[in-house]
């Protein structure tokens, strides 16, 4: 399977004199493997890439590219390249985050923002998934947010659909989807990680039982 990273054209200007800033734009970047430049402050509006990332202080009163100061360091990377996207396609009317979970002993997530996957990986605790579920949840706007979970195994996933409902404080709405013919025959056992993450990327693009789940703080 050949994997298209939704940004792989985008191109970003680092324009800051300060170093820290710069090392941590630059660390952040890499981590994305997001291709960058670095630029001076005095040629943001000269720039040809796609969008800049700067400090406030040395970011322009006005200008028509798209900024993000450093704020969005602290964002989680997926929340991050999330973020990196809407600007890029603020145009689209697919305005929907969805996660995709596949519960077992390795539970695969996959997260879709924009119609795009912007993260496939493994994890092995419910609540540390869980609370990664949540940073993107409450780090991402979206006019919806589904978290479809697999039936393959549905002490998992009630328990992480308990937790979210505890730990998360506001609406999104919920499924729980049939895992049949999502699970591929991988013969070499090293790949079953592969398997969890694809089976939780089929997850997002099936339908199941939908319900909204309203936070604890709303229903008492």
């Amino acid at each position: 399977m050949i994997v298209i990273d939704p940004l792989e054209h985008t191109r970003i200007g680092i324009a800051t004199t300060y170093g820290r800033p710069y090392y941590k734009f630059v660390q952040s970047l890499q981590n994305l493997n997001l291709k960058f430049d670095s630029i001076l402050p005095d040629e943001i509006d000269s720039y040809e890439g796609n969008l800049i990332m700067t400090t406030r202080n040395e970011s322009p009163k006005i200008t028509k590219k798209p900024i993000f100061h450093e704020e969005i360091l602290d964002k989680p990377p997926t929340v991050m390249r999330g973020m990196i996207l809407r600007v890029m396609d603020s145009g689209f009317e697919n305005e929907e985050l969805i996660i995709g979970v596949d519960p077992g002993s390795r539970i695969g997530l996959s997260v879709y923002y924009f119609g795009k996957e912007i993260e496939s990986s493994l994890h092995s605790s419910v609540e540390n998934l869980v609370d990664h579920i949540i940073s993107i949840l409450a780090g991402l706007r979206a006019k919806r947010k589904v978290v479809k979970i697999g039936n393959g195994n549905m002490e998992i996933a009630k328990k992480i659909s308990k937790i979210l409902n505890l730990k998360f404080c506001s609406s999104f709405e919920l499924e729980f989807v049939d895992e049949q013919r999502t699970s591929l025959k991988i013969k070499n056992y090293n790949q079953r990680g592969k398997r969890d993450r694809l089976s939780a990327k089929y997850i997002t693009q099936r339908e199941g039982y939908r319900h909204f789940v309203l936070p604890l703080s709303i229903t008492g």
